[in-house]
């Protein structure tokens, strides 16, 4: 494991290594300036709530208050890490091991079942069998399928990136849907990726921009979300340089599948 360059991606884009050695130096400072005051806020909050014996004991009021505040700083650590991420997979910089997809799903589900600040979702945290962590998640109507050869066998990447992924396309669905969302991974030789909603569905011509920054669908349709319409251009942008493949099905009245298709590194 460790941060490699896939093979001839900088020269392929014309990029002298100067420029690729300034734009790291700015990732790291990105990281030192904006992740280490978020951490402090989120360490700071943590014990506010968990350290009453110290603190002193909160009212509701303010336990709410503090949560409000640890669910917001984890948005705002998970947007930094993702827009490192991406930084770097635009220069083909990628940390390359061996990994079971399934603890990557189950990392990015919890990991959105937390931003979006759903209550009861400690008991998920200490479920270490994976068919009962499946099941539980038919509560929260989330439906999950691993199946093929990746169900068993450990997968070669860039966990990290693969977890943005699939965070940004669960949570997509969860804001989208009306009752459901059924994540399908499986595949043989690639990674195959299916999110698919029950929502109100994309017609032809948003389909056409669902992938540029900053355009929000929610905008335009009844019951807009939150959000800077930053995640799904994220999602393609990771998906182009790890050489994969996106695509969606959508009818308006009828939901949205989202499909990604990665191939593995070759050790």
């Amino acid at each position: 494991m460790g941060l490699w360059k896939r093979k001839g991606k900088l020269e392929e884009k014309g990029i002298p290594i100067e420029a690729s050695a300034q734009k790291e130096a700015f990732i790291d400072l990105l990281i030192h300036d904006l992740s280490g005051p978020l951490s402090i806020v989120a360490t700071s909050v943590t014990s506010l709530l968990q350290k009453s014996e110290r603190y002193g004991p909160l009212t509701e009021a303010q336990r709410r208050v503090l949560e409000r505040i640890a669910r917001n700083t984890l948005k705002a650590q998970i947007l930094v890490q993702e827009i490192i991420e991406i930084t770097r997979s635009k220069e083909g910089l990628f940390e390359k091991e061996h990994f079971p997809i399934e603890r990557v799903v189950r990392e990015s589900i919890l990991e959105v079942l937390e931003g979006a600040g759903v209550e009861g979702i400690e008991k998920l945290y200490e479920m270490e069998d994976g068919e009962k962590f499946k099941q539980s998640l038919t509560s929260y109507g989330i439906y999950v399928e691993v199946s093929g050869k990746w169900c068993h066998t450990p997968f070669c990447h860039d966990p990290k990136k693969i977890r943005q992924i699939l965070r940004n396309l669960i949570s997509n669905a969860m804001k989208y849907r009306r009752t459901r969302v059924d994540l399908s991974v499986k595949g043989e030789k690639d990674l195959l990726i299916s999110v698919r909603d029950d929502g109100l569905g994309i017609s032809p011509e948003d389909q056409t921009m669902l992938f540029q920054r900053f355009r929000r669908l929610g905008d335009k349709r009844e019951g807009a979300v939150p959000g800077l319409g930053l995640g799904l251009a994220g999602v393609k942008a990771l998906v182009d340089a790890m050489e994969g493949e996106i695509e969606l099905e959508s009818k308006e009245g009828i939901g949205t599948c989202f499909m990604v298709r990665l191939p593995p590194f070759n050790l």
